[in-house]
């Protein structure tokens, strides 16, 4: 199974979106806590290039953007394969 890292901040529906996707697959992920002005949200922009919302997801260390990035992935059928990859 692929490592999968999330930055997320309290009250987000675009990270709560983002979680529910791999919560309905059974998709084990790493929830990390990231509101503004933590280590967390500096070290999530530094490894999505100076994204600076959240959600920030990484699989296998590969930034794959946020909420709408992964949700086209899905529907285009290329998240599943990410997913098995490792």
């Amino acid at each position: 199974m692929a490592k999968i890292e999330i930055y997320t901040q309290d009250w987000c529906p675009y990270c709560a979106r983002a979680k529910q996707v791999f919560d309905t697959r059974g998709t084990a992920y790493t929830e990390i806590s990231a509101p503004r002005g933590t280590e967390a949200r500096a070290e999530a922009i530094r490894r999505s290039g100076g994204r600076s919302t959240v959600p920030q997801i990484f699989i296998d260390g590969a930034h794959i953007g946020g909420c709408d990035d992964l949700l086209a992935l899905d529907r285009a059928g290329k998240l599943d394969p990410l997913l098995r990859a490792a």
